[in-house]
């Protein structure tokens, strides 16, 4: 297995870049575009998964990693949050939803097998 060196070859981090494009093209058109407040919320969340695993990695340790993949798989779970309102007031489409939604919810699953890796790296040095 190839060693990992950089934020950019983490799976979870090309996935999350992947949910936040995906968020970024479906709110900003029609009526979610006016919605200053739902989009600013759910772009930012989805910003904050990318950039707390990115962060973590380049931390110090193991432990530093740990925390910022729990911050990250929380915001996940807020992205999810906010995708469910949009849908709920009309400003994406079922499909939409269930596509962007299966997204959130792969990113999540992946940094939650991340994180308990890291865990079980961190419980062996113990």
């Amino acid at each position: 297995m190839k060693k990992i060196t950089k934020f950019e070859d983490l799976i979870a981090w090309q996935k999350a870049r992947e949910l936040t494009k995906e968020i970024y093209t479906v709110s900003t058109s029609s009526r979610f575009e006016k919605d200053f407040g739902l989009r600013s919320q759910i772009q930012r969340a989805c910003v904050s998964v990318m950039s707390n695993i990115a962060e973590g990695f380049e931390r110090a340790g193991r432990a530093e990693f740990h925390q910022f993949l729990v911050i990250a798989k929380g915001s996940c779970a807020e992205v999810k949050s906010h995708l469910y309102v949009a849908y709920d007031v009309g400003y994406i489409s079922k499909k939409k939803f269930e596509k962007v939604k299966m997204l959130v919810e792969e990113v999540s699953q992946i940094i939650g097998g991340l994180r308990s890796a890291i865990q079980k790296q961190r419980d062996v040095q113990k």
